[in-house]
């Protein structure tokens, strides 16, 4: 079999050239382009790493910035409520003044009302008693003939409202 013969010169040369093709392929590859491609990658790495720090430290100022913010933000409401309480405070006080003032000014109204409800009820029951003097005067000089002066009158009118 001439194939077969055939084979074993064809296949030591091709076992020759694979050899070769594959050494230049590691030394090209293996020896030149990894060691860039995993420097690059480190790089990469480092990069990211550097990304990562570099967010912690953005994120850590900005908790640190919402934290004083907060604080400042706590004694402002507190201020402001404190001016709130205060000026509550003026208000109510003004007013409870001003009330008091009305207050005296009603309570100076009612004390001259009084008076004059006094003098006017004084002055009724003076004239009821004038009223019934002559009412009294009239009915015992129609019942019983008998002429009764002004001041007797008044005063039996008087006796009798004392009592009843």
């Amino acid at each position: 079999m001439p194939q077969i013969a055939q084979m074993s010169e064809t296949f030591a040369s091709q076992l020759f050239w694979l050899l070769l093709v594959f050494g230049i392929l590691f030394f090209v590859i293996g020896k030149g382009m990894v060691p860039k491609v995993m420097d690059t990658v480190g790089l990469r790495d480092k990069q990211i790493a550097d990304d990562l720090a570099a967010a912690q430290a953005a994120r850590d100022a900005a908790d640190a910035e919402e934290e004083a913010w907060r604080t400042r933000e706590n004694a402002n409401r507190a201020s402001a409520q404190a001016l709130v309480g205060e000026a509550k405070a003026k208000a109510q006080a003004s007013t409870e003044a001003r009330l008091a003032e009305v207050q005296v000014g009603i309570d100076a109204r009612m004390a001259q009302a009084e008076a004059r409800i006094a003098a006017s009820r004084d002055a009724a029951a003076g004239e009821i008693e004038a009223v019934a003097a002559d009412a009294a005067k009239d009915i015992v000089s129609r019942l019983a003939g008998v002429n009764v002066d002004q001041t007797a009158a008044l005063g039996a009118v008087k006796k009798a409202m004392a009592h009843g």
